[in-house]
């Protein structure tokens, strides 16, 4: 009963954080999960299905808002869930248990990290960046947009099933580089409503291979949910740039500790 409570109070405070940032769900639960003593490849298992139940209900207020720009979602997809698909496969074929694979994924998690603490750190510079005066680079990026969404969304797709990491932040930041007019509600709405159904497939190939604890998984739901709605109306009141730099600075560290393990 202890321990349960615990993640109780482990879902409630990475909730508020997403709440309060709205980055920082799968970047900080499972390191928070590996340092309770669980298996990578449970942690990594149960917090995408922890992300997708989560990212739902957002997903859903960003849809009646109007702030989803569904072809986008449908781009990055096309390309985030056959690739998630696959690499469950391959982990359960090419692997003969969780531990075989275990390096691939502690790897895969250390890398995810640091590019999800990049990508916190370069958000607002890339917001700020002008694209009324487009270079050749940036020409180039907007004629080939479409192809390189779903090749971007492939990459999450293999990385997120690898890791649990990089559904909210880093896809942000593919959205802002490749579509600097999309409007910031706009990036954040689609972004949500693509992790959904990638972080679902993810977690669905996980569940084939035994590594989800529902137990836990429900713990940190009765935390976290509440907490992000409490996150959000407190949001305003809070110094996010601080909360932010915060964040980053700790992915990081984690980062850094996981890759070179």
């Amino acid at each position: 009963m202890t321990d349960f409570l615990l993640y109780i109070l482990a879902g409630a405070g990475v909730g508020f954080a997403v709440g309060v940032t709205g980055v920082g769900g799968g970047s900080l639960m499972t390191p928070l999960l590996l340092l309770f003593g669980f298996p990578l490849h449970i942690a990594i298992g149960t917090d995408l299905l922890y992300a997708a139940i989560t990212k739902a209900g957002g997903a859903v207020a960003h849809a009646r808002l109007a702030t989803v720009n569904w072809r986008l979602v449908g781009l990055l997809a096309a390309g985030s869930l056959p690739a998630s698909l696959v690499t469950a496969v391959a982990l359960n074929t090419l692997f003969g248990d969780a531990s075989a694979y275990a390096p691939v994924l502690t790897t895969a998690l250390g890398i995810m990290l640091i590019l999800t603490a990049l990508s916190i750190i370069l958000r607002g510079r890339i917001l700020s960046a002008d694209p009324a005066t487009p270079g050749p680079l940036r020409r180039t990026i907007d004629r080939h947009a479409p192809a390189l969404t779903v090749f971007m969304g492939l990459l999450l797709g293999v990385c997120v099933t690898l890791s649990s990491v990089g559904a909210g932040a880093f896809g942000a930041v593919v959205l802002m580089a490749l579509y600097p007019t999309l409007r910031a509600v706009g990036i954040v709405g689609t972004d949500i409503a693509h992790a959904v159904p990638l972080t679902l497939v993810a977690g669905l190939g996980h569940l084939m291979l035994g590594n989800v604890d529902f137990a836990l998984l429900g713990a940190l739901l009765i935390g976290s949910l509440p907490a992000i709605a409490v996150g959000s109306r407190v949001s305003g009141l809070l110094p996010e740039g601080v909360i932010r730099s915060i964040l980053a600075t700790i992915l990081m560290g984690l980062g850094l500790k996981f890759a070179v393990l």
